[in-house]
């Protein structure tokens, strides 16, 4: 009854073992030398300014959470946009309510302000 999950424990036992060589590898060869360059926390080339526990608006993570949102519903057209020839007009018209739903959530969104940075 098991016998068909047997190859993916197996993968998985190999996987978590060369995970923990290669990490346990690099915890015993590797160079430790601590400088204060090292320690600093790394921003894009930029040197880092101020503190690191600065606070951020609300607006920032709405329009964070709004972009995964709108962006996850977008990846629902490739697979219609691959069938689209076999659906016909009955698929068509399914995909336009479907973007008519979505666009009447963003100008919903946009009405209420939640895109708007200078609050």
């Amino acid at each position: 009854m098991l016998s068909p999950y047997i190859p993916i424990l197996v993968q998985a036992i190999i996987v978590a073992g060369l995970g923990a060589a290669i990490l346990g590898v690099s915890a015993l060869v590797g160079v430790r030398k601590r400088s204060s360059e090292k320690l600093a926390p790394y921003e894009c080339g930029i040197a880092p300014v101020g503190n690191a526990r600065g606070r951020f608006s609300v607006s920032f993570y709405l329009v964070g959470m709004l972009f995964i949102l709108f962006d996850v519903e977008a990846v629902f057209l490739y697979p219609w946009a691959v069938v689209f020839k076999s659906l016909h007009w009955a698929g068509f018209i399914e995909m336009f309510l479907y973007i008519l739903i979505l666009l009447a959530g963003y100008v919903y969104v946009w009405k209420k302000g939640a895109l708007d940075w200078t609050r």
